[in-house]
């Protein structure tokens, strides 16, 4: 059976609002217990696409609150706590406990907690006599954030930068590897598999995660309380999932480029995050909709290029008049599009099948109206800003290494906001071979002209000069320097930043993740991938560089970004599993899941650092 991480998460969540007890077939527990659920505001992230107030209500959850903000005394209930473990939070439960707030506290980190606030906790709660009033302490193992059936978040924001931050030392680079490790071994037992890990070598950040992984799932496999349950032994590769982890800078322009496809289109545009979105209602005011696998229209239209997605709406609500016109001819009713269920009439049979049919025509139309809002939301920004011609352009840019001058300053002088111009500006510069300096001279002054900051587009200007470079002189004795910055701009080798520079460049129609993915999964002889670390942790430690008696194929993989995935990448690995025969399931996670504008600004940030744009400020960007 396919891994399905939504479904997991959710059932450690039911889990622990019934008290972690055991739980009957129906999905509740033996004995209804009425208590109150507190979470700080990432926990609240975490619940927030899995469990609505209803969920609450079905598993006892009568009151619900912040942990930071005051609350009142509720006597003879327990509450269950799911927090980060942090010494804020720590703080707040001891303070909690020691006013006696509620009956019981059955506390739950979203990961683990570790030794010295677990000790501040029980001292904490000693002292002001409340240690009683802990019933439990759970580690989770649930820091990330799960959107659909196979894609996650772990909500580091701003990875990306930090990363690649030039000042960055190597105490802050470690560091942020660690609490992405941590938060891909949370995904990992919660889904309770130990893959075979591949990634890029030479050193950058996806082989210091991969390799702090395996360590990590050496180390806790053979601990006492391992959390695999899976047996030990030698299991085949087509149970055992594959997991793929890359850089954001293995392909860039991924990230940045416009989409024309409705699921990119609506997170682009309108803002989906934790897969809820705001638009103008058509009286004024916003209306807010939720995007999910419980919408059948989304599921099955989400992939889809946006002329496609109006059509199916034109259909959907065709049909939903032709079927409300059929009940009312049968039940000898009027034929208004309307159903209202009020002008019923005609022999029993039919008046119970209209009377059934009721709610499943009033959903329908509900879920037409939702995309009808989206689709004129859409529409309205698309007509503004031509979204549509820089999605063309930027693909034809990626297909054919470049568009003609006339073109090119058409887009950067027409219609769009300064940042469309901005993202179709990085794109003309990712996609060509060589840097023409008077052709980038007339996009910069077009940029200026239109008022955008140009910070990010001189960021990427120095990488791609630095690459440039690096090509022009490899034999010569300026390539030390060349070396020595590129390892301080990157906080990785020299290797790893020129291989990631031909995938910057990759004018492959298919995502170059989507290809590494296929041919990785596949496990046959590889010679452009060949060179790909291959780790096993369940295997015994080889002397040297990784190793695995799992060569696959896979039937199951993970891909992992760090630095910022998009749902561009996501729809292309969902439709690898569509027309390939090896792989059947891909689950997809990033550090966050960021618009192209989110990366840009990222990218400016950077820009600014190295003292390429104006003065650092901080970033508003900030995926899910």
């Amino acid at each position: 059976m396919a891994l399905n991480l939504r479904q997991k998460q959710t059932e450690c969540i039911i889990r622990m609002l019934n008290l972690n007890q055991p739980l009957k077939q129906s999905g509740t527990a033996n004995e209804e217990v009425y208590k109150i659920l507190i979470y700080d505001k990432f926990c609240q992230n975490i619940l927030s696409p899995l469990i609505h107030v209803k969920d609450l209500r079905k598993h006892g959850v009568t009151l619900y609150f912040l942990i930071d903000k005051d609350r009142k005394t509720v006597r003879d209930v327990p509450a269950v706590y799911f927090v980060q473990p942090t010494q804020s939070n720590i703080h707040r439960i001891i303070s909690d406990a020691s006013e006696a707030l509620y009956d019981t506290f059955h506390l739950n980190f979203s990961s683990s907690i570790p030794r010295p606030l677990l000790e501040d906790l029980a001292s904490g709660t000693l002292k002001s006599g409340s240690v009683e009033k802990v019933s439990k302490v759970y580690d989770q193992y649930l820091e990330f954030v799960t959107l659909e059936d196979n894609l996650f978040s772990l909500a580091q924001q701003n990875t990306y930068v930090q990363l690649n931050d030039p000042k960055a030392v190597e105490k802050d680079i470690e560091a942020i590897i660690e609490r992405v490790v941590n938060g891909l071994f949370c995904v990992l037992v919660t889904l309770g598999v130990v893959p075979v890990i591949r990634c890029p070598s030479g050193g950058g950040p996806a082989e210091m995660v991969a390799s702090l992984l395996d360590q990590k799932l050496r180390d806790h496999l053979l601990s006492k309380n391992n959390m695999f349950a899976e047996g030990g032994g030698f299991m085949s590769s087509f149970q055992r999932p594959l997991l793929c982890i890359f850089d954001r800078n293995f392909e860039l322009s991924v990230g940045i480029q416009h989409d024309f496809r409705y699921r990119p289109l609506v997170h682009d545009v309108l803002g989906l995050k934790l897969n809820r979105l705001n638009v103008q209602g058509e009286k004024g005011g916003m209306k807010s909709f939720e995007l999910d696998s419980s919408d059948p229209f989304w599921s099955a239209n989400s992939s889809l290029e946006f002329p496609e997605v109006a059509v199916e709406i034109e259909t959907q609500l065709n049909k939903y008049k032709r079927d409300v016109e059929e009940v009312n001819k049968r039940t000898g009713g009027g034929s208004g599009a309307e159903f209202d269920g009020t002008d019923l009439i005609g022999n029993t049979k039919h008046l119970m099948n209209a009377v059934n049919s009721l709610p499943e025509l009033t959903e329908r139309k509900q879920v037409i109206d939702k995309h009808t809002n989206i689709a004129t939301a859409l529409l309205g920004q698309i007509k503004e800003r031509s979204i549509d011609a820089f999605t063309k352009k930027e693909s034809d840019m990626m297909m054919r290494g470049g568009i003609d001058r006339a073109e090119r300053m058409a887009a950067l002088k027409g219609k769009g906001t300064k940042m469309d111009k901005l993202r179709f500006a990085i794109m003309y510069l990712i996609s060509t071979e060589t840097i023409n300096q008077s052709e980038v001279e007339s996009v910069e002054a077009a940029l200026n002209e239109a008022g955008a900051d140009t910070s990010a587009f001189q960021y990427v200007k120095k990488i791609k000069s630095l690459n440039v470079s690096l090509a022009a002189s490899a034999n010569s004795a300026s390539r030390s320097n060349i070396v020595d910055w590129a390892e301080k701009l990157y906080g990785q080798s020299i290797s790893a930043v020129t291989a990631g520079v031909k995938n910057l460049l990759s004018s492959d129609q298919q995502l170059a993740v989507t290809r590494t993915v296929e041919a990785l999964t596949e496990g046959k002889p590889n010679p452009e991938f060949d060179s790909y670390l291959l780790l096993d942790p369940r295997a015994p430690k080889p002397s040297s560089g990784g190793g695995s008696h799992v060569k696959g194929p896979f039937r199951e993989a993970m891909v992992f970004m760090i630095g910022g995935g998009n749902y561009v990448e996501y729809g292309s690995l969902q439709e690898l599993t569509q027309r390939q025969l090896t792989v059947k399931n891909v689950i997809y996670g990033a550090t966050e899941i960021l618009t192209g504008s989110e990366l840009v600004e990222q990218l400016g940030l950077l820009g600014k650092k190295m003292g390429l744009g104006g003065s650092v400020a901080a970033s508003s960007s900030s995926g899910h």
